[in-house]
C-alpha cells in the first residue's frame, strides 16, 4: 500500500544551495579523462522546484510506486497548482488519507467517500 507520510511546506526563504556540475555524463565503465572537471554550479532550488509557494515534500510509505521508481522511503516533490496530465503521478485524497497506488487494482471510491487530486509529483528524491 503506498502512504505518504506528512507533507511538509518547503520555506520560501531557503538559502541557496548549489552544487558542481561535470559536463560529462557518469562512465559505467572506462573512466573518462575529463573527471576531475566540473562545468560550474547548478542552483538546486531552480533545478528541483518551479513554484516554492504550492511545492511539498511528501515521503512514501509502502511498495505501491515501486514499478514507477518510487521506492518506500522516498520522497516527492510535489507541486499543488499543476494541472495533472495522462502519465502523471497524482498524490491523491481519499477520505482524508494522501495516497499513491497504481501496482494495485483501481479503487472504486464509494459515492459518499471524498476524493481529491492534492498535487502532482514533479521530482523522487531516492536514497542510492
Amino acid at each position: 500500500m503506498g502512504v505518504i507520510v506528512g507533507p511538509r511546506v518547503l520555506d520560501a526563504g531557503v538559502s541557496l544551495l548549489s552544487v558542481l556540475v561535470s559536463p560529462v555524463p557518469v562512465a559505467a565503465g572506462y573512466p573518462s579523462p575529463a573527471q576531475d572537471y566540473f562545468d560550474g554550479r547548478i542552483d538546486l532550488n531552480e533545478h528541483l522546484i518551479k513554484d516554492i509557494t504550492s511545492t511539498y515534500v511528501v515521503r512514501v510509505t509502502g511498495d505501491s510506486m515501486e514499478g514507477a521508481g518510487i521506492s518506500d522511503g522516498d520522497e516527492l516533490i510535489v507541486n499543488r497548482a499543476l494541472e495533472p496530465t495522462d502519465g502523471s503521478v497524482v498524490v491523491a485524497v481519499v477520505d482524508g488519507e494522501l495516497t499513491i497506488k497504481p501496482k494495485y487494482p483501481d479503487i472504486r471510491v464509494p459515492a459518499l467517500s471524498e476524493l481529491t487530486v492534492w498535487g502532482v509529483a514533479t521530482r523522487c528524491l531516492h536514497h542510492v
